[in-house]
């Protein structure tokens, strides 16, 4: 009987010690993995003081600064192979501005933000944060979101958008669209103030 319990105590020990021992492995594969995680989302490269310029068939057609601008372009093996699957992409957590131009180089408008990201492989820039855009009419756009898109030379937004026009017309409205001077812009629907002018309104006969 003593010597039963004897082996019942151990065999207990061991069940403890073996328990323990897997808690600990299940715990240090965890933070690995979290270190992994980390290690994969660490830029690549770190820039500041970012200043470039985007061109078309020799014609500059944008340009942008940025006061920190991180790469999170995947490494390659020495085969000349990316190690992972994960689309590169470019991140500017301090604010971005973009200024446009004509075929002429006439600035045609601005966008500032305070989050900017660029999909290398789609080729769009992503505003994000306190987005405002000017156009050379003097028309402001606010958002918190306004995308760049280099291949269809537009600028789009499925967020809300507010246009105050020059004459102090104010719009609100959804599915933004427009040019990438901001200059010929339309809204999937809209809500606002027009300001009309009384020369225009049509009067009723006497």
């Amino acid at each position: 009987m003593v010597r039963a319990k004897l082996l019942s105590g151990l065999f207990l020990t061991v069940i403890v010690a073996v328990s323990t021992l897997l808690s600990g492995c299940e715990n240090n594969l965890k933070d690995l993995q979290k270190i992994s995680a980390a290690e994969v989302n660490k830029p690549i490269q770190r820039f500041t003081d970012v200043d470039v310029v985007y061109s078309d068939s020799a014609k500059v057609k944008a340009h942008m600064t940025a006061p920190l601008m991180l790469d999170y372009t995947p490494a390659k093996d020495n085969d000349n192979k990316k190690k992972d699957t994960t689309k590169p992409y470019t991140e500017m957590p301090k604010g971005v501005k973009i200024t446009f131009y004509d075929d002429s180089l006439h600035q045609t408008c601005t966008l500032t933000a305070d989050y900017g990201i660029r999909k290398t492989a789609d080729k769009v820039i992503e505003m994000h944060k306190n987005v405002v855009g000017t156009n050379v009419k003097g028309e402001t756009f606010h958002s918190d979101e306004l995308i760049w898109d280099e291949n269809s030379r537009q600028i789009h937004s499925s967020k809300p958008v507010h246009v105050r026009m020059t004459d102090g017309s104010l719009l609100d409205g959804l599915d933004f669209v427009s040019d990438e001077g901001l200059t010929h812009w339309k809204f999937g629907q809209a809500t606002g103030e027009i300001h009309v002018d009384s020369k225009d309104v049509p009067t009723t006969g006497q």
